[in-house]
């Protein structure tokens, strides 16, 4: 019989209380001075304010928020959330989270956050623009936004149509500026986006579990082997990152068996179509009754299903001392931002779990991000200089080959071997070769020291290194 009950956290969740009890442990891993550290730690600049929009015949005032969490780096990056749940905690925990994944992944920028407090299911597309451009003007009027200064990007309930407004706006309150266009990333590829990014952070996801998994020395302490091939994969949230998380493990042969949404979740141990159940959703409003998979009208029994990894790409604190006893995954890949809390995450891995970190595993997003500011600072899309060289010069190597041998290849391998790197090519080469290099560097750090025992501390390890030495680069501190 299904539960009727819903397990709750034993007490009031935090989320940047949250970060900073786990920043606060790592910083006990490293000997830098405690000014510094809290230099680190805390946020830089807080802008609260609140604005009014036409709402039918009245008007209505909108909360929002935007976070400049570190300048060690600039400029600052993160993304905007759209949300009726959102609060200044949660926005500070995110734009921390930011600085920390920059670091990880070595882009250099600062981290940030801002957040709308609305439910976007409630308004017009047009009250939504609104909305979207009126946030954006308060953001010009104290300089927290700007190609140099601080470049928001897509988070929940935003996307590409939301960045276009941004950017659309920004330009016309600076007429003239040669890089404005690098003002905002995830832009819609006809205004100067880039191609992948929209699948940027569940590719991301798949790359760090992927990774994860190949360590046979770790997967052998969890009782598995080695390699993605048939791990049984349970994914929470069919947004754009879980989406994508999902359809690329399932490309890279895991099973997904389980998925979970709002209105409930399936299960099924043969493994289920992503997209097929995409499909069924879009037709019957619901992931539920999809062919022969089991149902739970309660999404977090969905959870606590038969697996090898859990994904939780939904929102935070998802897993906690409520129920992540009832966790029967060995792994745990957050594609979420902080979906587990720190007791339940210290239970797990005391358990004999182990956890990719969220300011690890998410981090796909702004790294094509970087490659997207950069692509708008140069003014010149990745391949377009040198693509057609690559070509001919295959080209002409293999028509070399094929006189010097007397052997003829194949128009299909030709085509493969002449081909020149697309834009979408070289985002995702770069992508992968930065999250195979981030997640080997944490683990590294792990191996280092036998009191680390959770990749988590050795993430913020590596964070907090590398904010601290630029901040002595900068000469703030000796």
């Amino acid at each position: 019989m299904a539960k009727q009950s819903i397990k709750m956290p034993s007490h009031e969740i935090s989320f940047w209380d949250d970060v900073c009890a786990y920043f606060n442990h790592a910083a006990s891993f490293t000997n830098h001075p405690k000014d510094i550290l809290e230099m680190i730690r805390k946020c830089t600049s807080i802008y609260a304010f609140q604005f009014p929009i036409r709402k039918g015949d009245g008007f209505e005032l909108i909360s929002a928020w935007r976070v400049e969490h570190s300048h060690h780096e600039l400029p600052t990056k993160g993304g905007i959330r759209y949300s009726e749940f959102v609060n200044e905690d949660e926005v500070k925990a995110l734009a921390a989270l930011m600085t920390y994944k920059c670091a990880i992944v070595n882009v250099p920028f600062g981290g940030a956050k801002g957040g709308v407090k609305i439910n976007p299911k409630n308004y017009t597309e047009r009250e939504l623009e609104n909305i979207t451009r009126r946030y954006t003007s308060e953001l010009i009027k104290k300089n927290f936004i700007g190609p140099g200064i601080d470049v928001p990007a897509p988070d929940y309930g935003t996307g590409e149509r939301e960045m276009s407004w941004i950017v659309d706006t920004y330009q016309a309150y600076n007429p003239g500026q040669i890089d404005s266009n690098g003002c905002v990333t995830g832009k819609p590829l006809a205004q100067y986006g880039i191609a992948g990014r929209r699948e940027a952070t569940g590719r991301g996801v798949s790359f760090a579990a992927r990774e994860c998994v190949n360590v046979a020395e770790d997967m052998k302490k969890l009782k598995l082997s080695s390699g993605m091939e048939g791990k049984r994969v349970i994914v929470q949230g069919l947004g754009n990152v879980g989406y994508y998380s999902a359809k690329f493990i399932q490309e890279l042969g895991g099973i997904i068996v389980g998925l979970c949404e709002y209105e409930g979740a399936i299960y099924d141990s043969k493994g289920l179509d992503v997209d097929e159940v995409v499909k069924h959703r879009k037709e019957t409003g619901s992931i539920l009754n999809y062919k022969k998979a089991k149902n739970f009208k309660n999404s977090n029994e969905g959870l606590e299903q038969e697996c090898d990894i859990l994904v939780p790409a939904a929102l935070e604190n998802q897993l906690h001392d409520g129920n992540i006893k009832e966790i029967k995954a060995k792994i745990i890949v957050e594609g979420a931002n902080g979906p587990t809390t720190p007791d339940a995450a210290a239970a797990f891995i005391k358990a004999g779990g182990l956890i990719v970190p969220d300011m690890y595993a998410n981090a796909g997003g702004v790294t094509v991000s970087y490659f997207e500011w950069l692509k708008n600072l140069s003014h010149v899309s990745f391949g377009r200089m040198n693509r057609r060289f690559e070509e001919n010069a295959a080209r002409n190597m293999v028509d070399m080959i094929e006189r010097l041998t007397g052997q003829s290849i194949s128009p299909d391998q030709r085509r493969l071997i002449v081909k020149g790197a697309s834009e979408l090519e070289l985002v995702n080469s770069g992508l992968e070769e930065t999250m195979v290099d981030a997640y080997h560097e944490i683990r590294e750090i792990k191996m280092a020291d036998k009191k680390i025992n959770d990749l988590r501390v050795a993430a913020f390890v590596c964070a907090i290194n590398k904010v601290a030495t630029s901040y002595k680069n900068l000469g703030i501190f000796p």
